[in-house]
């Protein structure tokens, strides 16, 4: 998430290399755009073609000593302005949502004990890095909170650092470490500024660990780690930096602020949505970009990226589909990237089609308009924000401060499988349940393409009492079963960390009954009373090795830090005993 609090006008460092030259069709085509929020192809019908402005290699982490955190405290990361409580607001506005048609049948307080037992078997549960982690310092207000799994180890990463631990006992192997490590040896725009909204994934199909940081500066760039090995510790890396794209008219000569960036890996290069501010970081549409995987698997010299700016203003911020397991998506597979409608309360998908031998032939097409049961954004929320305003009405014990819903997107990932038969994708957000309250739950899509194009296959919204839920994370296993992970408050209840899931026997559209992570551990549990801000996004991955294990990583409040209220995370491992 953008962070207005910190200097967005600093100019990096000279960076030797000569800027990559922006292919010619792009000046043209910019002398053509108008200011019309119409479909892609009738905005932008080329892609914007660049090619990393930067490149190092360095050694592994192992022979590089940590870059300690920047701040011993919390920085304010984001804006505190005091607001009017959010459902007052919705009950003045009268925008008390309808009852949600996608609630699982039962979700009430008189029957939430009915849902299905939780059939998963429990696997780590371990501390994550903030309060408590023996050598983190807090940087930011949001963690932010992102994971990934390989062969033996767990990358985690959030605002401002990351470690690096033995996943069969959670003991660290490297770190903390300030999120610019790798690039602080070699210089360069990535190697000494601010690293927030981070994304660490583990490449499948290569075997290789891809780390993502952006810039928030001006000229912002997207820096991204390549390994050259499996071990995350024992591996090279291959460094680049690709400067964000400008070229949307919407934003009157400014060049477009990158907020939320968001990164998947798919065989034919890593792709990348953000969410664009303009002027006063107004919302300005989404951008799409693809950056070319082959070159950087190699270690190339250079490295291209392709983008598309031109979405308009009628769509919110997108995801990019993320391959899981090591299925490949069928030949000529175009990527995918979905959000969710905000006037018609439907699913929108788009497909992505990269040539990287002619990128003039590449093209961004859409939306597909999906239907799914009607739902009402949470917390009076309308639109894509950069920066936040509305969507606070988590409640909590022992404070008036509600907690922000994130209501206005989709929550990270978009999680796609191929089983051969049929592809399926999973996607999820926050949604009012439409009970007289502003109580949240978590709404749930798998959709399903067996060749003639992706569409419903089943639905729910998970809400099984009057405490609220939100900020999920959703994946696959290699059999189809489903793990949900998110956390969930109420007036008398701290924030918590909980998952549940379903396998292949439970009725459609239904998830099992849950599983407190951190009562489960003992604990103990405090409110946020400095900010609304919550972790701006969560993480669900599924471990390479047996392609049965889920990955959960989200943020809590622990009460030994009162009263500062300094977050923690916590990683927690399940899987379903069918899955071998």
């Amino acid at each position: 998430m953008w962070k207005p609090g910190f200097d967005n006008q600093g100019r990096t460092e000279a960076i030797s290399p000569t800027r990559g030259p922006i292919y010619n069709s792009y000046f043209i085509l910019l002398a053509l755009l108008g200011l019309s929020t119409l479909g892609w192809t009738q905005d932008q019908p080329h892609a914007m073609v660049l090619r990393s402005q930067w490149h190092a290699s360095v050694p592994p982490l192992s022979q590089l000593l940590p870059v300690p955190s920047n701040s011993a405290s919390a920085r304010s990361a984001e804006p505190d302005e005091a607001e009017p409580d959010e459902e007052d607001q919705l009950l003045v506005r009268g925008l008390t949502p309808p009852a949600d048609s996608g609630l699982q049948a039962g979700d009430d307080d008189a029957t939430a004990n009915s849902l299905a037992p939780f059939s998963a078997i429990l696997g780590l549960n371990i501390l994550g890095l903030g309060t408590g982690f023996s050598g983190y310092s807090l940087q930011a207000n949001v963690p932010d909170t992102n994971a990934a799994i390989g062969p033996t180890q767990i990358v985690e990463w959030v605002n401002e650092a990351f470690v690096v631990l033995n996943k069969s006992d959670g003991r660290v192997e490297y770190g903390p470490a300030n999120g610019n490590t790798l690039w602080h040896s070699r210089g360069g725009p990535c190697a000494t500024y601010d690293n927030l909204d981070p994304i660490v994934q583990f490449d499948k199909l290569a075997k290789r660990w891809v780390m993502m940081m952006p810039v928030f500066r001006e000229p912002s760039y997207f820096c991204v780690a390549v390994s050259t090995g499996s071990d995350a510790v024992n591996s090279s890396w291959n460094l680049y930096a690709f400067e964000e794209p400008g070229g949307n008219p919407l934003c009157g000569g400014c060049r477009p602020v990158p907020d939320y960036p968001k990164w998947a890996v798919w065989p034919d290069g890593y792709y990348v949505s953000y969410v664009q501010g303009g002027v006063n970081e107004t919302y300005i549409g989404a951008g799409v970009c693809v950056v070319e995987r082959t070159a950087m698997l190699k270690g190339a010299a250079a490295a291209r990226m392709q983008c598309f700016t031109q979405t308009g203003t009628d769509y919110g911020a997108m995801l990019p589909a993320d391959l899981d397991g090591t299925t490949l998506p069928p030949s000529g597979s175009p990527e995918y990237f979905m959000a969710f409608d905000y006037n018609d309360q439907s699913l929108d998908l788009w497909k992505f089609v990269v040539n990287w031998s002619n990128p003039s032939l590449s093209k961004f097409t859409g939306p597909t308009n999906i239907r799914v049961a009607a739902f009402a954004e949470p917390c009076g929320e309308t639109r894509t924000e950069v920066t936040y305003t509305t969507g606070h009405c988590i409640p909590q014990p022992g404070t008036s401060e509600r907690l922000d819903s994130y209501g206005d997107r989709l929550m990270y990932r978009l999680a796609y499988r191929n089983f051969g038969g049929h592809a399926s994708l999973l996607a999820n957000h926050t949604v009012s349940i439409g009970n007289g309250t502003s109580q949240t739950g978590i709404r749930w899509y798998e959709l399903r393409n067996s060749g003639s194009g992706f569409g419903l296959y089943q639905q729910g919204t998970y809400a099984p009492d009057s405490n609220y839920r939100w900020m999920g994370s959703l994946a696959m296993d290699k059999v189809g079963e489903i793990g949900l992970g998110y956390n969930v408050s109420g007036g008398a209840m701290h924030p918590s960390i909980r998952y549940t899931g379903r396998v292949s026997t439970d009725p459609l559209g239904r998830m099992e009954s849950e599983f407190d992570v951190l009562s489960h551990a003992g604990v103990p549990l405090g409110s946020q009373t400095t900010t609304f801000r919550w972790g701006d996004y969560s993480s669900m991955a599924v471990d390479p090795s047996d392609d049965c294990t889920f990955w959960y990583a989200t943020e809590y409040i622990p009460s030994s830090s009162s009263p500062n209220d300094h977050w923690a995370t916590r990683i927690a491992s399940f899987k379903f005993p069918a899955c071998n």
